[in-house]
């Protein structure tokens, strides 16, 4: 998995996860609010920062752990991760209904994990995905015979 996302929407995830950071830094008593951790737990998958990920998970109260289970919901994500058990990332990631912030940081991760990927669930096999082949266009020969007598006579010239 890349270590930054390669999309339009990387610069804006990265500053969200600054954003999330402060606000967790700044929260009154150091305890953050369950979205706040939701968010950051879920960027730094999605950054593929799994020691920041832990550690954030160990830091978290287990009040506040143990009383949202979209927490619980994107760890486990986090864990199918740190397991390399692709299936099960994306059998947990697809099981689970994100609240609204979430949602995205979500989709954007199970797009960082398909490039180039595909798993299959019934045989628990990651394979790579066939390139797309473009559709090659069939010059006439006759036609590249000129193009060619073109190109030679140009370059002795």
């Amino acid at each position: 998995m890349p270590v930054a996302v390669m999309s339009e929407n990387s610069i804006s995830f990265r500053k969200l996860l600054e954003q999330c950071e402060d606000q967790e830094l700044e929260a009154p008593g150091g305890i953050a609010t369950p979205q706040v951790y939701g968010r950051l737990l879920a960027l730094y998958l999605l950054h593929n920062d799994m020691d920041n990920a832990r550690y954030l998970w160990k830091r978290i109260p287990p009040a506040i752990r143990s009383a949202n289970s979209e927490l619980g919901g994107i760890w486990s994500v986090g864990q199918r991760i740190w397991q390399r058990d692709y299936p099960g990332i994306y059998t947990t990631i697809n099981a689970q209904p994100w609240s609204e912030n979430i949602q995205s940081i979500m989709e954007a991760l199970k797009g960082v994990l398909e490039q180039g990927w595909q798993a299959d669930s019934a045989t628990r096999m990651v394979m790579p995905k066939k390139p797309e082949c473009a559709a090659v266009a069939l010059i006439p020969n006759e036609q590249q015979l000129a193009r060619l007598t073109d190109y030679v006579a140009f370059l002795e010239n």
